[in-house]
């Protein structure tokens, strides 16, 4: 993998680079300091992953995503950052992850394991206009920005206050409402019963649970149930696919 590391403090790019040759050392890495210098760079270092900082004089870190976004196959992007108010605009620029400094080593090597599951292609993907909502949903967690992509999301269960978002093998609590995520994915998404809405995608059959029904979905153990009230609805949904 090749890394383009982007801060504009000497001693922060010394560390990342460090850090990084430690957690993989098989990267090759360069070094950048201002937003401006970057784009000078990347135009002769065919970089699939940047190591970014928000606040920089001249071009910062947000308006460098937006740029890079611009490219066929853009370069994923992992924030590191001091700041932690950035996380929904790092999101919104469809950001890998975003970890707060002093990046730790566990927290470098977790967010290059899911750049490595977003290739390029995946995300040169996820920056076309969606056809309705976001392309990933995110989460504030103690190791910063979680995100998740829409396209993973086998469904969405609520649960008191909270939504989860189950993909497979992955799970990630929301501060979503439900109601909420039917208007914005309405499209993609079925509601079956008043806390679930299941992925059209993902759904492999409508299937008889006891005395009731439930949904089968690929990738996943979850069976989420059916209620009587959707049922006619959710039948004729899944047979006009």
């Amino acid at each position: 993998m090749k890394v383009l590391i982007v801060d504009d403090e000497p001693l922060a790019r010394e560390r990342l680079q460090r850090l990084l040759g430690r957690v993989r050392p098989d990267v090759e890495s360069r070094t950048a300091d201002s937003g401006e210098s970057a784009v000078a760079e990347l135009a002769r270092f065919d970089a699939e992953l940047i190591l970014l900082d928000v606040r920089m004089p001249g071009m910062g870190g947000l308006a460098l995503a937006a740029k890079v976004a611009e490219q066929e196959q853009p370069p994923a992007v992992i924030f590191c950052t001091a700041y932690d108010e950035y996380a929904l605009d790092a999101l919104r620029h469809q950001a890998v992850a975003y970890l707060l400094k002093p990046v730790r080593e566990a927290e470098l090597e977790q967010a290059l394991a899911q750049a490595g599951r977003v290739n390029r292609a995946q995300v040169a993907a996820l920056r076309e206009e969606p056809a309705s909502g976001r392309r990933q949903v995110s989460s504030q967690g103690h190791r910063g920005l979680e995100t998740l992509p829409v396209a993973d999301i086998r469904c969405f269960v609520a649960e008191q206050k909270y939504v989860t978002a189950y993909a497979s093998g992955r799970e990630l609590l929301l501060p979503d409402a439900l109601k909420d995520l039917e208007e914005e994915f309405g499209d993609r998404f079925l509601r079956v019963h008043r806390n679930a809405l299941v992925a059209l995608a993902h759904v492999l059959r409508l299937a008889r649970d006891g005395d009731g029904w439930c949904v089968e979905l690929e990738g996943t153990d979850l069976r989420p149930a059916v209620s009587r009230r959707h049922l006619a609805a959710v039948k004729e949904r899944l047979l006009s696919r």
